[in-house]
């Protein structure tokens, strides 16, 4: 039951703050949950849903690709700008803060329920997208590690 008014508790936010993604996954994760025999798809989907959500978004990065709208040119003038020398730098900070986050959240799965609830606040509240709690528990392990090494938490 408990599951149940929380879905639904983030789907009202999600209403409120006027988030279609979020309303979208709420709803499915709800009408999956109604679905008699689907606990093994929505573990399946727990296990494998990121995975699945990136490689949809590399699909949607390669489009420009494919469609001719970005080539190597536009690689190479990446590489002839501060700006362009920052993207990658972050890009490459960002994949491997999220390497760090995956290993986190499966040494650790209670810190899930935290960052799951800062995404939807920032979603909410900030208008921001639900792509972020794989980073943010990369972030969350380099700072569980800064702290770590000067003795501010065990």
């Amino acid at each position: 039951m408990e599951s149940w008014l929380f879905l639904a508790i983030i789907l009202v936010v999600a209403l409120l703050g006027k988030n279609q993604s979020l309303v979208i996954a709420s709803g499915v994760v709800l009408v999956l949950k109604l679905i008699p025999h689907t606990q093994k798809l929505l573990t399946t989907i727990q296990a494998k849903g990121i995975n699945w959500g990136v490689t949809v978004i590399s699909v949607a990065i390669l489009v420009p690709i494919a469609t001719g709208q970005i080539g190597f040119k536009d690689l190479l003038n990446a590489f002839k700008s501060p700006v362009g020398f920052i993207a990658v730098a972050c890009g490459v900070l960002v994949a491997v803060l999220s390497s760090k986050g995956v290993g986190l959240l499966s040494q650790s799965p209670e810190i899930t329920v935290a960052l799951v609830f800062g995404t939807i606040m920032g979603v909410v509240l900030f208008k921001g997208i639900a792509a972020g709690p794989v980073i943010a528990s990369g972030m969350t392990f380099v700072i569980i590690q800064v702290m770590q090494s000067l003795s501010l938490i065990k």
